[in-house]
């Protein structure tokens, strides 16, 4: 396809945020009190998957929605938490996570000899900063794109607007998006105009958002972008 400028997401695309939400998630609610159950962790996921799609709809700030998420959750079980405090505690678990996708650093080292490769995400600055240099990825990027410090976030078209007025001879037609979410990633791309990889290993079905292409794993990105 001849992409030279390759945007990705970080979050379960590069690296496993499903195991340092775990391990997050454990360490705080036995901190709390709360035994670390199945059921109780997703209770929480489920909650905050639906509080991260406001923000990515615009109906929920950034900071409405870190300040509040464990001031509600906990309050599910009689627990009344200083939201930010809580938040930041949490932060400081989930920074300790860093665990790789499978063949995220082979793969990111080997594209990075011939493409030029950038970070696209809405995580929090700090987090993702120090999860990226922990993991050995940071290296391989021209310059990392975070939604905290751009003050608009993915899937807007401003924030994409951002990202492009800051590579230099930037070529949209040559300029791929790869990620794991439909809404934030895929959606992102296509109201940006550039094409889309979904990173999509459980096989779930795209339904009124087409990706350009999918993938199971990231090695799967060699036959894409054919050079490899």
């Amino acid at each position: 396809m001849g992409y030279e400028t390759i945007l990705f997401d970080i979050d379960d695309t590069l690296l496993d945020f499903k195991a340092a939400e775990e391990q997050a998630l454990s360490w705080l609610l036995q901190e709390m009190g709360i035994e670390p159950t199945l059921s109780v962790k997703n209770e929480y996921k489920k909650m905050n998957q639906g509080f991260w799609r406001e923000h990515e709809a615009g109906v929920l700030s950034r900071q409405e929605l870190l300040d509040n998420r464990f001031r509600l959750f906990f309050a599910q079980y009689d627990h009344e938490v200083d939201g930010p405090k809580t938040e930041a505690q949490y932060r400081r678990y989930l920074n300790q996570g860093y665990q790789l996708m499978d063949d995220s650093l082979e793969v990111v080292a080997k594209l990075s000899q011939k493409k030029e490769l950038y970070v696209v995400t809405n995580g929090v600055s700090a987090t993702q900063h120090q999860r990226l240099t922990k993991s050995g990825l940071a290296p391989y990027f021209k310059k990392l794109f975070i939604s905290e410090e751009m003050g608009v976030h993915k899937p807007m078209k401003e924030f994409f607007d951002i990202v492009f007025a800051e590579i230099p001879h930037l070529k949209k037609e040559k300029t791929v998006i790869v990620g794991d979410s439909l809404t934030s990633d895929i959606q992102g791309g296509q109201t940006a105009g550039i094409d889309t990889i979904w990173m999509n290993p459980q096989e779930k079905e795209a339904t009124t958002i087409k990706p350009t292409f999918q993938i199971g794993k990231l090695t799967d990105l060699y036959q894409i972008l054919e050079e490899f």
